[in-house]
């Protein structure tokens, strides 16, 4: 007997959460970091190994316009990946379930995200010498 109700709820049924966000997130940062971070890895040590020219042509690349978009990315990849790593090992302790503190924490995980790339890209570009 068919029924005109969905078997599963439908993405239109499910009311996109902050917490929910940050989990999907976290999963997405943690294959954006292993896929492209270790394909650019592995470019990098291949042309350093291989010659002068491959080499220039990788930094050609990655200090372009586009590889700085992609270093970005990445390093906010980094963080945004630790700060949700990090929330979800304190609340496999059993802290963080209330629903006040679990949409909390999922929301400082972003600002924090964003706060550490800023810092980290500003140390980077206007803090040469100072470490």
């Amino acid at each position: 007997m068919a029924s005109s109700r969905p078997l599963s709820p439908h993405l239109s049924v499910w009311k996109w959460r902050v917490h929910a966000i940050t989990s999907i997130t976290h999963r997405i940062t943690g294959n954006g970091l292993a896929f492209v971070g270790l394909a650019l890895f592995a470019w990098w040590l291949a042309a350093a190994a291989t010659s002068k020219e491959a080499y220039e042509t990788f930094l050609s690349v990655a200090t372009s316009p586009f590889g700085w978009l992609v270093w970005v990315g990445l390093s906010w990849f980094f963080f945004q990946h630790l700060l949700s790593g990090i929330r979800h090992l304190l609340m496999d302790t059993g802290w963080g379930y209330e629903l006040g503190v679990a949409k909390a924490s999922a929301t400082w995980t972003f600002v924090g995200s964003v706060l550490l790339t800023a810092l980290f890209w500003g140390a980077v570009l206007f803090g040469r010498g100072a470490f």
